[in-house]
């Protein structure tokens, strides 16, 4: 049982990465100074999200950068 939820985990993460490079490339299509930024401070990235950025897939890209990062964490907590 295990395994399954390390499979889930190394998924929930995976979309979670896909998601994040996603937003920094927006990020650094808006402005090179947001995207630096971004990549070194994560609290930015929530304000960006939030507030900057405008994509079509605003808020599943934002569930997606922080939801999943979080689920990714849970499940591997439940594999101990």
């Amino acid at each position: 049982m295990q395994i399954i939820w390390h499979l889930l985990s190394a998924l929930a993460g995976l979309a979670s990465l896909v998601c994040w490079v996603i937003v920094l490339i927006e990020m650094f299509r808006d402005e090179l100074w947001k995207g630096l930024v971004g990549l070194l401070c994560g609290f930015y990235m929530l304000y960006y999200c939030l507030f900057e950025l405008e994509h079509d897939y605003k808020w599943p890209l934002l569930l997606g950068v922080f939801g999943g990062g979080a689920i990714s964490a849970g499940l591997a907590a439940m594999a101990r």
